[in-house]
């Protein structure tokens, strides 16, 4: 009887060896994306730069800047990848759908020439409000104003450092307006050429780089603080 008593607790020994042990994980680290959304498209060509639209010149600011981001580790959600005409609620949908941690909405616009090259900052004219949850489709950027200023803020303090000169304002953007994350227009405005100077020149194309750089080291800083990602697609009302 000891013999078989022995057996059956060695028996029970291994069955609760063999058990599976629960493993308690952490929760996922939400992903941080950045939304890249070029101006304009289609037969929409937004203002002329020399010899170039600037529906063509966001898209290449996006396609440079997405290239740099991604160098860094950041993933990245583009609104359009060609000169197609994206309307604004899409651009906003694609914005909410990725959940993004930030939305740089690119224009551009040549400046006065005696004003020199520099870069304007804009973010919703929205009236703050204070709950994120169901937010109207078009006021949804107004439970964001708050975190949209501090993303404009850091991309100043960016843009300041490299250099350039900044000018912060509010506007009413209608892509922008029905974002639910932290959302910055940003119009690069480089300095008007006389033809003589060459108004495709190299100027211009150092200028956009040193721009590109400088918005990339922004949103990596923004990163590394913790930049919230927006609201979830479904909690925004069309």
């Amino acid at each position: 009887m000891a013999s078989l008593s022995r057996s059956l607790l060695l028996v029970a020994a291994v069955a609760a060896a063999c058990q599976p042990i629960a493993v308690t994980q952490a929760p996922p680290t939400p992903k941080f994306v950045v939304v890249l959304d070029a101006a304009h498209g289609g037969d929409d060509l937004g203002a002329r730069l020399g010899d170039q639209s600037e529906k063509d010149y966001t898209l290449a600011l996006s396609v440079k800047l997405r290239s740099l981001l991604v160098a860094r580790g950041i993933s990245v959600v583009t609104t359009r990848e060609s000169g197609a005409d994206v309307d604004a609620d899409r651009r906003a949908e694609i914005a909410n759908r990725a959940n993004a941690a930030a939305c740089l909405n690119l224009h551009a616009a040549y400046v006065n020439s005696k004003s020199g090259p520099a870069v304007h900052l804009f973010i919703s004219s929205l009236p703050p409000a204070a709950d994120a949850r169901f937010a109207p489709w078009k006021t949804a950027q107004s439970a964001w104003i708050e975190r949209s200023t501090e993303l404009a803020g850091l991309l100043n303090s960016a843009l300041t450092h490299a250099g350039i000169t900044v000018t912060l304002g509010q506007t009413a953007l209608p892509a922008i307006d029905s974002m639910a994350c932290p959302a910055v227009a940003i119009e690069v405005a480089p300095q008007h050429q006389t033809v003589a100077q060459d108004a495709a020149g190299a100027d211009d194309a150092g200028f956009e780089a040193q721009v590109a750089e400088a918005l990339a080291a922004a949103l990596v800083e923004w990163r590394a603080e913790g930049g919230q990602t927006g609201g979830q697609f479904g909690e925004v009302r069309p």
